[in-house]
């Protein structure tokens, strides 16, 4: 796991250097950006990558491949008290791995839907240095449906499509059903699918115990 890391800061290093031209994407200090920095990398990626439009999967030698995991979990609470409180990714800090802080860009209804543009910010401890990776995200709540969809883009590279869904069972808890899609180089997939299933799942277990504690 250790080596799987170090790989994965390596390439995210690399990739700072690559891409520092245009988005300061990752940083390896303590610096803190300010809201409209992150705003001006947020738009910047979403001009680049147009992360949240649908796209066909990456063709066969093009360096690039997309895979998707669904996890699920069951919260002894009702919906109107789960979903609320899942669905706001400020609750994520602290119970996601290395999360620091969220920056909203923009939040903001349409027919019935709230989006939000936001970057999340994670602080990655790396050789006694500080790796900043800024994912840059738009999320949509459509909470008349119970389910929101968040798409995103971090430095090298990496995009992700989330659909999470909310069912109520029969004794009236909430099972939460994450479906993930990853896309990214293909010497990373792997990797990116494992960790970035395994950290889901740790965010999951945490806003399962502060639900059903009270706490949210």
């Amino acid at each position: 796991m250790t080596k799987l890391f170090r790989a994965l800061a390596t390439h995210l290093l690399a990739g700072a250097f690559l891409l520092t031209a245009f988005t300061g994407g990752a940083h390896a200090d303590t610096t803190e950006p300010t809201d409209t920095e992150l705003a001006a990398e947020w738009q910047t990626a979403w001009d680049t990558y147009k992360f949240a439009e649908p796209a066909p999967p990456p063709a066969p030698g093009s360096g690039r491949s997309r895979q998707t995991s669904t996890i699920s979990i069951t919260i002894n609470a009702p919906a109107w008290r789960v979903f609320p409180a899942y669905s706001n990714i400020n609750n994520h800090i602290g119970r996601a791995a290395f999360l620091k802080r969220v920056a909203t860009h923009k939040d903001w209804c349409e027919r019935g839907t709230r989006l939000i543009n936001l970057t999340a910010i994670e602080d990655i401890p790396y050789q006694g240095t500080i790796i900043s990776l800024h994912t840059h995200a738009q999320q949509r709540i459509h909470a008349a449906e119970l389910y929101y969809e968040t798409d995103t883009w971090s430095e090298p590279n990496v995009v992700t499509h989330q659909r999470i869904s909310f069912s109520v069972l029969r004794d009236g808890s909430t099972k939460v059903t994450e479906r993930l899609t990853f896309e990214a180089d293909d010497a990373l997939i792997d990797f990116t699918v494992a960790n970035g299933t395994a950290s889901h799942q740790q965010t999951q277990t945490a806003l399962k115990q502060a639900i059903e504690s009270g706490e949210l």
